[in-house]
């Protein structure tokens, strides 16, 4: 009941593709899949294991997994959850979704740097051994709801198998024959999904990895070079403005032949000269993938040429899956039939979707086309927007870059319910 379908995944048909829609749940994105199960995943294992430990989640969020993990975690008992989100790296509905966020045991960060601060400056709490020890000395231990937490990313493969079975019952597929899926990329967690999927067994043809102006993947399946020596472009798909993609780490070691010494120096190239290029024969076994990217103007207009060819609305960060879609169908001819991965509601991105359809709707705020977007389209606004700008802003908390480790002992400290 958490969903707004009980198809809880579906699959539309538009544009020659199949969209995915995996923003049904109750945050409207599509890390709500993994967030519903990982809260009761950790307690169960904390039961087996006789922890008694109360558990610390720390997150850092480019904007859907902040609201997915607080609102999995939202008055679990033995968890506290902290999550950063970047300064004026995320809509301002999903600032908006964190902000009110209820639930005692849930504290969000307004950080003054980007996602990659964030995501670096949580990644370091948890290698720093003097600071763990201190934190379990107050009873507390930390986990994660990133996608560094495998427990987080398994569940996403199953809605792979899902939508395959589903085309596979519509007919549109025949039993065995393969696919393609195309994947809206920035951290590497749902397109690393994909390709445990195909490990599994999934029939896959080709993973389509869609960057946006923030192009290290492309870049990087292209030539064989990760190199994030370059400026972060704030764009409309906040949610891929990263150059550092964790999870490509765990892609390194499957296609290294599980050589965790080869990864450690690629990963350490990458923290001390800021790239590293991987051999041959690690990039000859990246040929299940496809890596390109799509600018923010290409992204607009295919959000305005789906919405007028089909009356269907897609979000930014799916409307750069769809431009590489394009753009390898293009370049190949392949015909296979592909998934395209929608991750977000457009209803979380109001402003960019609006005035990429009209130039007229410039004029308004993005609370304010919540409504609009419904007259436009004729579809439902989903329960966890509605009225979203009337709730009560609970988190006020600011922190710089530098702060992240500081901030967590001040709320560890203070152990007074809020």
């Amino acid at each position: 009941n958490k969903f707004d379908t009980e198809i809880i995944a579906p699959l539309s048909k538009k544009m020659g593709a199949y969209f995915l829609e995996l923003y049904h749940g109750p945050t409207l994105a599509f890390k709500d899949m993994a967030l519903s199960l990982l809260p009761h995943l950790l307690k169960k294992a904390a039961q087996k294991l006789n922890l008694s430990q109360e558990i610390v989640i720390l997150t850092a969020t480019s904007g859907d997994t902040g609201k997915a993990a607080l609102q999995g975690f939202a008055n679990v008992e033995g968890t506290k959850i902290i999550v950063f989100f970047p300064y004026k790296g995320v809509s301002k509905i999903q600032e908006r979704q964190m902000l009110t966020q209820e639930g005692k045991n849930t504290f969000v960060i307004c950080l003054k740097g980007n996602f990659d601060d964030a995501q670096r400056g949580v990644k370091e709490i948890f290698e720093d051994t003097a600071f763990n020890k201190k934190i379990e000395e107050k009873n507390y231990i930390f986990s994660s709801a990133n996608s560094i937490n495998i427990g987080r990313l398994i569940p996403q493969t199953v809605y792979y198998f899902y939508a395959y079975l589903n085309m596979l019952g519509e007919g549109e597929i025949r039993n065995g024959e393969k696919i393609n899926i195309a994947v809206p990329t920035g951290n590497f967690g749902d397109i690393l999904a994909a390709y445990y999927a195909k490990e599994m067994g999934l029939p896959v043809n080709k993973l389509i990895c869609a960057s946006n102006e923030n192009k290290v993947l492309a870049d990087f399946f292209e030539t064989g070079v990760y190199d994030k020596r370059r400026e972060l472009i704030m764009t409309i798909s906040p949610s891929m403005d990263i150059l550092v993609s964790s999870n490509l780490e765990r892609l390194l070691w499957a296609i290294s032949e599980r050589e965790a010494q080869k990864v450690k120096e690629l990963m350490n190239s990458l923290k001390e000269k800021g790239y590293y290029r991987i051999d041959s024969k690690m990039k000859e076994k990246l040929k299940d993938f496809y890596g390109g990217f799509a600018p923010q103007e290409e992204s607009r207009r295919c959000i305005k040429e789906i919405f007028e060819e089909s009356k269907y609305l897609i979000d930014p960060h799916t409307a750069v899956a769809y431009a590489v879609y394009k753009k390898y169908i293009k370049e190949t001819g392949d015909k296979t039939k592909t998934v395209i991965v929608a991750t977000a509601s457009p209803f979380k991105f109001t402003k960019s979707v609006m005035e990429s359809i009209d130039s007229r709707h410039k004029k308004f705020d993005d609370f304010e086309l919540i409504e609009k977007m419904f007259d436009l389209a004729q579809v439902p606004i989903p329960p966890g927007i509605r009225d979203i700008e009337k709730k009560f802003i609970r988190h006020k908390m600011v922190c710089e870059k530098e702060e992240i480790k500081a901030k967590i002992a001040e709320i560890l400290t203070d152990r007074k319910e809020k």
